[in-house]
């Protein structure tokens, strides 16, 4: 039996309809996805679905900081133009009355099935456990009567309640999986495996991974996929230690490449590495395009962080990543931007052949709201080579490659309003250890109006958000050594 839509969800969408005119638009994306209005955190229930790719997502729409969770809805065909559906969630059940956290969806005989994390305190304690939503049309969503559907009853000692969240079903030799994240009494990470043959009725199945105390107090968000050949689980660990150049966020995102040996239900995992070496980037969710392939997209922010949009008053707070298609190469996770992408640009100008040494070379208007640079630059004769993006007298994003540490650096420390975290020190610069290709640098760069996304050589990403006080365009490039721009390509989205 379903539960039919309430005055509570009724309420959030005539809201949402009412105040949308009203955001302050300086900050915001234009080809990221931010929702209409009020507050984003995790992507949920990503998939395709009956010819468009379906995205939902924490929300709160009164307010530009965190609240009592819904669930947001929107859709596109392309990954890059989106489309607001009504909210699909909100917590009005007791089961919920907390929240409708995180989780993600599947389909079967035509139906869209949501599994998300309902929130509800009994006897002062916190009590998440998971609970199940139907559609036929993939729009309107009605909640099953049993819920929840796994519990503290299900969940036994293999977790603690409090910390019980973020289900991603999935299906292995015609059994339906639900991978969920909890917490040891060691306050250590660990995922935990249900098995169902009906999406209705479920079981434990066992222990899939358990963490380190070097690996966090938590895990959230996991997703469990197969991809060329390995298993992968990835995860949003809460107080990573630093590892090197790795885990330097306060909350992070860690991708684990192994084996799932099935009988057993426990992975055993050959690599852990971190996925995006940026600033803001967390809670990725995966999902199969129609051909089989293997997409991601992540909240395009990070937990207790300072939010300007919130602080100006603009009435909304956080966006999506670009979208990512996702490989398995020498057991690291590889990511490359969307391929859909690219069909959306209009190429302005375009470089080759251009040495750069201690004079630097400024290309004027270069980068718009909504641009994409492309860069190919021989090094084997240089140093250091930087790119500041960006740049106007005093403010600038800065790129840097260290030839002999193969480093690459992303700095904002100059761009823009200040942002401050709960890390020991403001973390507003990053690195990540990369070779060069045949001695050469490769960079896609994907800018919107408050976000940048860096595709190094093919092998890694990073992500960042700033909010600039002035406007600026020009980029300049400067090498301590010669440098060489083989090609050099500037274009804008539509």
């Amino acid at each position: 039996m379903l539960v039919e839509e309430t005055a509570i969800l009724d309420k959030a969408n005539r809201f949402i309809e009412m105040m949308r005119g009203k955001v302050n638009p300086q900050y915001r994306q234009n080809y990221h996805f931010s929702a209409p209005i009020g507050w984003i955190n995790d992507p949920n229930g990503f998939i395709y679905y009956k010819g468009h790719y379906h995205l939902f997502y924490q929300y709160y729409p009164y307010d530009s900081r965190w609240g009592p969770m819904h669930w947001g809805h929107a859709r596109s065909s392309d990954l890059v133009h989106w489309e607001d559906l009504p909210v699909a969630l909100a917590p009005d059940q007791p089961y919920d009355s907390g929240g409708c956290f995180s989780g993600s969806a599947i389909e079967r005989d035509g139906k869209l099935y949501l599994f998300y994390t309902g929130c509800q305190e009994i006897d002062g304690i916190s009590h998440q456990h998971q609970c199940l939503a139907v559609s036929e049309d993939g729009i309107h969503f009605s909640k099953y009567s049993g819920n929840p559907v796994v519990a503290e009853k299900q969940l036994g000692e293999n977790g603690l309640i409090q910390e019980f969240r973020d289900p991603k079903v999935i299906v292995h030799n015609d059994a339906y999986y639900m991978v969920v994240a909890t917490k040891s009494t060691q306050s250590t990470g660990r995922i935990v495996m249900f098995q169902s043959s009906d999406l209705y009725t479920w079981h434990f199945y066992s222990v899939l991974l358990e963490g380190t105390s070097e690996q966090g107090i938590m895990w959230e968000c996991p997703d469990l996929f197969h991809l060329d050949g390995r298993d992968v689980l990835i995860m949003s660990p809460i107080q990573i230690k630093k590892n090197g150049l790795e885990y330097h966020n306060i909350s992070s995102t860690m991708a684990c490449i192994g084996e799932v040996d099935w009988e057993t239900g426990q992975m055993i995992v050959d690599n852990f590495h971190e996925m995006d070496f940026g600033m803001d980037f967390y809670a990725p969710q995966t999902t199969t395009d129609p051909n089989g392939g293997r997409v991601m997209i992540a909240w395009m922010q990070m937990w207790d962080r300072t939010l300007p949009t919130h602080e100006l008053g603009h009435l909304w707070a956080g966006s999506m990543s670009l979208p990512r298609e996702l490989r398995v190469k020498k057991n690291r996770l590889v990511q490359k931007p969307i391929s859909t992408v690219y069909s959306h640009l209009v190429y302005q100008q375009g470089s080759e052949n251009i040495a750069v040494t201690d004079t630097s070379v400024v290309f004027r208007n270069a980068l718009s709201d909504s641009s994409y640079l492309h860069l190919v630059a021989d090094l084997e004769k240089a140093e250091v080579f930087t790119i500041e993006l960006l740049r106007s007298k005093t403010d600038c994003l800065k790129l840097t490659y260290d030839t002999a540490k193969q480093v690459f650096e992303l700095d904002r420390q100059k761009l823009g309003r200040e942002l401050t975290g709960a890390e020991e020190d403001p973390l507003n610069v990053r690195k990540v250890e990369i070779p060069l290709i045949d001695n050469q640098l490769v960079l896609e760069i994907f800018r919107d109006t408050s976000s940048v996304e860096v595709f190094i050589n093919g092998l890694e990403v990073m992500t960042a958000t700033f909010y600039e006080l002035e406007k600026a365009r020009d980029i300049l490039f400067h090498s301590i050594g010669e440098s060489r721009i083989q090609a050099f390509e500037t274009a804008s989205l539509k």
